[in-house]
């Protein structure tokens, strides 16, 4: 297997090992976003869609304010409330105004984002072992354990989710 070097057809040598090792994070990242993509597409949702509705899911049957929810992403979205808006227009999820405080706005999985979830998790289930299953137990979690290590000084750096002055709009 070619190394970054030779995938990117770079000519010079990395500025340090640091470079190279944070671009290989950026390059696989990229690899196996690319992979997921091709694969929930047909779906009609994208992967960061998806990730809202398992985040739902999981949250049934109170839900999430959309603040909790963009805290919860995997990756984080600029404007999740645009992203809520988009998926409740696809009646993928419903959103109710608290009832004794109208500035909060609960955000719940619908039915038919539970009935899409059903058809899509068994497919979905698939796609880590296809991308990563050639890896065994150990390196599986040697690799866990270096990406939790490097993410410890992401941590504090990581931007607020705010959703228009922190509450989401109903519209």
């Amino acid at each position: 297997m070619a190394g970054l070097k030779q995938e990117i057809a770079q000519q010079r040598p990395f500025a340090s090992v640091e470079e190279e090792a944070l671009l290989n994070v950026l390059r696989t990242s990229d690899c196996l976003q690319r992979a997921f993509v091709r694969r929930t597409r047909h779906w009609g949702i994208t992967p960061t869609q998806y990730n809202v509705l398992r985040i739902l899911r999981g949250a049934q049957p109170q839900g999430l304010t959309c603040s909790e929810v963009g805290e919860r992403m995997i990756t984080a979205v600029p404007d999740i409330t645009r992203l809520l808006a988009r998926m409740k227009a696809q009646k993928l999820i419903r959103q109710q105004r608290d009832k004794k405080d109208r500035r909060v706005v609960w955000t719940q999985i619908s039915p038919s984002g539970l009935e899409l979830l059903s058809k899509v998790d068994p497919e979905i289930t698939q796609i880590p072992v296809e991308l990563l299953g050639h890896l065994d137990r150990r390196q599986l979690n040697e690799f866990i354990r270096l990406l939790e290590l490097a993410r410890k000084n992401c941590v504090d750096t990581q931007p607020r989710v705010g959703c228009d002055g922190e509450l989401c709009e109903v519209k």
